[in-house]
């Protein structure tokens, strides 16, 4: 087979899946249409419609754009059918129910921000570095009727800095996202249609324990200063910089953003007591102190830990 004789459907929503789709618009592989979420209000008001990157980029080249509000809408249906695709391509996107994915001859897979079966669920990279992990990676599979379960085609690792927060991963993972999506088309085109894999069920005795990776929320967000320095750092580094953990200082938020592990020991001050020293701010963990480097609290800007120290004279001794 050719890459001519493909017709791809590409389904995302974020900036995480432009760089796939960008990278297939630029290697030549016919993209026939963008399956998409639609214009999400915004602004102060919500009186603004803001279209998705995925849509932006699409429009941008000239390829038809859906955005179905139901992916089991008739006429959303017929629409997708009518383009005739021989293979769809999902990258961060939402569950597609069995009549969207089994459409296409040549099947449907996903590009996920993990080492599957590991971190299945929506936040994969947010969990991978708030766990500590050194290495997380890229995964293509085939889509399924549960979430993240299908059968892998190929995977690719990628490492994970002790100081890498969730924005360089997530910079790194779309390149190499990008990059498996094309080795995975390559591989399905070598096999006229079909591709090699191999089931999550076998992947999983090498793997251990699987770790989950659910929707992060407001509450998931909020330290918890009964934990190592490590498991700090990793947490807030995990969560930044959106959408930023977070603790209470005098009965407000501070988000922080930004620490550093330290070798000082806490030699038993209670977890969560603030001090300042050498014009330096650090906050005990359980074992050692952890530097805050830079932190914003509720209705001021994002400042780093000098600025805060100088615009807070009188600091209270805990946070929550």
């Amino acid at each position: 087979m050719d890459k001519k004789d493909l017709r791809i459907i590409f389904m995302g929503t974020p900036e995480f899946a432009v760089g796939t789709l960008q990278k297939l618009v630029e290697e030549g592989y016919p993209v026939v249409a963008v399956v998409t979420a639609p214009d999400r209000p915004v602004g102060r008001h919500q009186d603004r419609l803001q279209a998705s990157a995925v849509k932006i980029f699409a429009e941008a080249h000239s390829i038809p754009v859906l955005q179905p509000e139901k992916m089991k809408n008739p006429e959303f249906l017929e629409q997708l059918a009518a383009f005739k695709a021989n293979l769809q391509i999902v990258v961060a996107f939402r569950m597609l129910p069995e009549v969207v994915w089994a459409m296409p001859e040549y099947g449907t897979f996903n590009v996920h921000a993990a080492l599957l079966p590991q971190y299945r669920g929506a936040a994969p990279i947010n969990w991978a570095v708030i766990n500590g992990e050194t290495v997380t990676g890229v995964t293509t599979f085939f889509i399924d009727k549960e979430i993240d379960t299908g059968r892998i085609i190929l995977q690719k690792r990628f490492p994970i800095g002790i100081d890498d927060n969730v924005e360089m991963v997530y910079d790194g993972l779309e390149k190499l996202g990008a990059e498996a999506a094309i080795e995975t088309v390559v591989k399905i085109l070598e096999g006229n249609g079909r591709a090699q894999s191999i089931s999550q069920s076998e992947m999983a005795i090498e793997t251990g324990p699987l770790k989950p990776a659910p929707k992060i929320h407001k509450e998931t967000c909020r330290i918890n200063w009964q934990q190592t320095a490590k498991q700090i750092h990793d947490f807030v580094r995990g969560l930044a910089p959106v959408p930023g953990a977070w603790t209470v200082i005098d009965d407000k938020i501070l988000k922080i953003f930004k620490t550093q592990l330290t070798d000082l020991d806490t030699e038993g001050e209670r977890p969560g007591t603030l001090i300042v020293k050498d014009k330096h701010l650090y906050v005990a963990g359980m074992n050692k102190w952890v530097e805050v480097l830079e932190l914003q609290l509720a209705g001021k800007r994002r400042m780093n830990a000098l600025d805060f120290i100088n615009g807070n004279q009188v600091l209270p001794e805990l946070v929550e």
